[in-house]
């Protein structure tokens, strides 16, 4: 059981360091606010549709994962 504790930290550690980049990574990059991303504000309602920045997001993670999946095989 203590491995699987063990791991539990580890998988907890990886999400909170994942955390704080993105936080950080918020203030140098302009995702949410580019060209594409839907506001759409009516008195106190705000619609909210990052589109082309989940595009991005998406490109940059299949990136990344296909370069590790490649190196790690």
């Amino acid at each position: 059981m203590s491995d699987f504790g063990r791991l539990l930290v580890i998988i907890g550690l990886c999400i909170a360091a994942l955390g704080g980049i993105l936080w950080l990574l918020a203030t140098i990059l302009p995702f949410g606010r580019l060209p594409g991303d839907i506001v759409w504000r009516q008195g106190r309602f705000t619609l909210f549709l990052p589109i082309v920045s989940s595009i991005l997001l998406s490109l940059l993670v299949t990136l990344i994962l296909n370069l590790i999946f490649h190196f790690f095989r």
